[in-house]
């Protein structure tokens, strides 16, 4: 029986992260095992509190870092506890829902080989509430992403990235911040590994709800991306 390990990283997220664990145990993957990993990135507002108790009524594997690191920092530690076949990441936040993961997980599984990943594509149209400097950023991101690695990627920052563990952990990941995202999809390229991409639903949130990403988070994904295609 083959194994899915889904990683959640959580930073502050003290309003949805039981919901979010919730909907995972819900999502019915069928003949597949779901290995849930929860790695705290030094929350500060009360998220630390509630893990314990949500770690024993989900049984899910809890990790915690001793000083906030970043997104990538909190994938990284848990793609080193992680067992299964293949690894996805879920936000806390809610704004991806677990139950598009199946979709995903199909695709990977009726592939005619193992050297195949999902990405989860949410569509520009879908968060119009970002504003238009988001979406410009986004759709310009991916744009130079493909023009440099001649992909036909429409969403390269997606959160749903389905990747076969064996390869996940030989791209050698080193990103802490949301640049992760971008290392992926470049390394990935690099190794010849096909990227396919399943329509997802979406609900956004905005810088006032908790939005993590800033306008420096898109100057590192540019940077990522030329570094990764230069080397």
């Amino acid at each position: 029986m083959q194994k899915l390990s889904i990683i959640i990283p959580v930073h502050n997220e003290k309003n949805t992260i039981e919901r979010v664990l919730q909907q995972v145990k819900e999502t019915d993957i069928k003949d597949v095992v779901k290995e849930v990993i929860v790695v705290d990135d030094f929350s500060t507002d009360g998220t630390r509190d509630l893990l314990p108790a949500l770690a024993e009524k989900f049984s899910v594997l809890v990790l915690y870092h001793q000083k906030n690191q970043g997104k990538g920092a909190g994938v990284r530690t848990g793609l080193q506890r992680a067992t299964g076949d293949y690894v996805i990441i879920q936000d806390a936040d809610l704004e991806y829902q677990p139950s598009d993961i199946p979709n995903l997980l199909s695709l990977i599984l009726n592939s005619q080989d193992g050297q195949v990943a999902v990405f989860g594509k949410r569509g520009h149209k879908a968060y119009p509430e970002r504003g238009f400097h988001y979406v410009v950023g986004a759709w310009g991101l991916t744009a130079f992403y493909n023009l440099l690695f001649r992909q036909r990627l429409t969403d390269l920052y997606t959160c749903y990235k389905l990747v076969p563990t064996s390869i996940f952990k030989s791209l050698g990941i080193r990103s802490s911040g949301f640049e992760f995202e971008a290392e992926v999809a470049c390394k990935l390229a690099k190794s010849n590994i096909r990227i396919l991409e399943v329509p997802i639903s979406y609900k956004p949130r905005n810088k006032n709800q908790g939005k993590h990403l800033r306008f420096r988070d898109g100057f590192k994904g540019l940077w990522m991306i030329f570094k990764c295609w230069i080397k």
